[in-house]
């Protein structure tokens, strides 16, 4: 489709995100502050280990779970 079209005569579908663009890329390194921040939690020292110790059971795919 071409971007010189109007946002207003697209379909619903021209404007989400394509699936492909919504992934994250564990491989970039996750903190335990990215992890606590994905479920919506307060950054506070007990939800901090919590993302730790996931973080070494789980590794980076851990924040996959809580995001597409």
């Amino acid at each position: 489709m071409s971007t010189s079209q109007p946002e207003a005569s697209r379909s619903a579908d021209d404007r989400t995100t394509p699936d492909a663009l919504l992934h994250t890329c564990p491989g970039t390194g996750v903190a335990p502050e990215d992890l606590v921040m994905a479920t919506g939690r307060d950054i506070t020292p007990a939800n901090l280990e919590w993302a730790r110790r996931k973080l070494e059971t789980e590794g980076a795919a851990a924040i996959e779970k809580l995001l597409p």
